[in-house]
């Protein structure tokens, strides 16, 4: 079968290999879609994997071709995959918290992922996909559940204003989770003009672009937000978070930070004096696994109270190896997410 490994710093290879075969309790996939993570382009453009080589893909979708013994699932149930293999015999993972798991593997960096025509997956994380959904959205579910379970790290009501800081693959699923959840007035920030745009089409109110006005003033002429969600990962944003959260705010942390953040002792101290409540949020899953976050994309999806195809930029072929990282990785990019068709609707 077809995989693209990376092999090297910023050198990804379409290789032929053996397909695997399942074991009990494991079922193999023929790939219908597989998604690119931002989390994938430190992968290949910096070398950030476990091994060499390392097939990445851990957003997808497919069909399972077969079974091995002491399964549930069939030959041809077309299913969905939940990426992280918990041990399920760590303090976290036996007191209901996967996603905490202090020895997991995951699909698509500890072990072989789905930028392939085939992959072996443990049956517990699949999910069968409705038949009235097509393959190709639902390669996107996995997103969906990162903003799913920061969304539901929170109490949130109706009407609650909401700040979304970063209009990336993570900030707008969070948008469509908002939305679906039924919050009030949401404000997203980010750089990029045209993924404000797609933000306003899925159900932002106002939409700010920090380099064209300024924030700071923004805020202190407007309500602050009752709930913040920080989803670019940058200590620009995370300090902005806990500034423009009103008292008795609630903050939630979902991007990853690769640099150091700075507070003022002003800054730092409107926690104490709003009495902020700040969460973390981390991966997507919950107990019984792979978690309510997966039904529950699942169900906004085919029930068409959540709709991602306005998020799905490019489509590729394996063919095209890094031309899609390499994509992604332009200045001011307008993909948001990506995908490589490997087998299709099938």
């Amino acid at each position: 079968m077809k995989v693209l490994a990376v092999t090297d710093v910023e050198k990804i290879e379409l290789q032929e290999i053996d397909i695997p075969k399942p074991k009990n309790h494991e079922v193999l996939i023929k790939v219908a879609y597989v998604g690119v993570c931002g989390s994938d382009l430190p992968r290949y453009f910096e070398g950030g994997v476990h091994q060499f080589p390392q097939v990445l893909g851990h957003e997808f979708s497919g069909v399972v071709e077969k079974v091995g013994e002491q399964t549930k699932l069939k030959i041809g149930d077309r299913v969905t995959v939940a990426p992280l293999v918990p041990c399920n015999n760590c303090e976290q993972c036996k007191t209901g918290r996967p996603q905490l798991c202090t020895n997991y593997s995951f699909i698509g960096s500890r072990q072989q992922g789905a930028m392939a025509e085939y992959v072996v997956v443990p049956e517990e994380n699949c999910l069968v996909v409705p038949n009235n959904l097509d393959l190709k959205i639902a390669a996107t579910i996995e997103p969906l559940t990162v903003a799913i379970h920061g969304v539901e790290r929170v109490r949130t009501k109706a009407g609650n204003r909401v700040l979304v800081l970063g209009a990336g693959t993570i900030g707008l699923m969070t948008v469509l989770s908002l939305r679906a959840r039924g919050v009030g007035e949401i404000t997203v920030v980010d750089l990029n003009d045209q993924k404000l745009a797609v933000a306003k089409s899925i159900g932002a109110d106002i939409t700010i672009n920090p380099t064209k006005e300024d924030i700071d003033k923004y805020f202190s002429e407007n309500q602050l937000a009752e709930i913040v969600f920080e989803t670019a990962g940058s200590p620009i944003t995370q300090v902005q978070a806990i500034k423009y959260a009103d008292r008795q705010g609630k903050v939630i942390f979902v991007g990853t930070c690769t640099k150091p953040v700075t507070f003022t002792p002003e800054e730092f101290e409107l926690i104490l004096r709003r009495e902020l409540e700040i969460t973390g949020s981390w991966m997507s899953y919950s107990s019984p696994f792979p978690g309510f976050e997966w039904h529950a994309a699942l169900r906004y999806l085919s029930q068409g109270d959540i709709d991602t195809n306005k998020l799905i930029t490019g489509i590729y072929s394996l063919e095209d190896k890094e031309l899609p990282f390499i994509k992604m990785n332009e200045s001011n990019s307008k993909e948001i997410k990506v995908l490589y068709e490997v087998g299709g609707e099938l």
